[in-house]
């Protein structure tokens, strides 16, 4: 990230920021309120980006392809439930899922599941923490016309 006089020049980190951070980062930025008729996945990382704090507000993010969590993304952990070799490959569901240490094996050829099963209760309490926030408020379906109401207000 760019921003002369704002944003520390070379500053390198291994901090997790999601692409959904960008709205509340943004929205304070322009002084913009968010809105509250509805969940936001994202999460305000101006203090982060500006180097007002030395870690990101995130500390992982679940990995969807389709409606499918393939991964889930964990500090330097990714735990994989779903394989896909590449975008031509037919997908399998895993039974035993796959665990990688990004810093040391970035390419993710290595599982160490056997080796690091601590990770599995850490990552498996973020997914059904995240699974009860899709239960309490779900995906907006696509093709779903604007402006967009969300459910809990349609049944009041």
């Amino acid at each position: 990230m760019r921003w002369p006089g704002k944003v520390p020049a070379g500053r390198v980190s291994n901090e997790i920021v999601h692409i959904v951070d960008m709205l509340p980062t943004f929205a304070r930025l322009a002084g913009a309120q968010i809105p509250t008729d509805r969940k936001i996945d994202g999460m305000d990382q101006l203090d982060f980006l500006v180097g007002k704090q030395e870690t990101s507000n995130r500390d992982g993010f679940p990995a969807y392809n389709g409606d499918d969590m393939y991964a889930y993304k964990w500090r330097n952990w990714k735990v994989h439930f779903i394989e896909l070799n590449n975008m031509y490959d037919v997908s399998k569901k895993l039974n035993v899922p796959q665990l990688y240490h990004l810093i040391k094996d970035p390419k993710e050829e290595f599982d160490i599941v056997g080796e690091s099963t601590w990770v599995l209760p850490v990552v498996t309490k973020k997914i059904i923490e995240f699974n009860r926030s899709l239960a309490d408020e779900p995906p907006i379906k696509l093709g779903t016309p604007d402006p967009y109401i969300p459910v809990k207000q349609v049944q009041r």
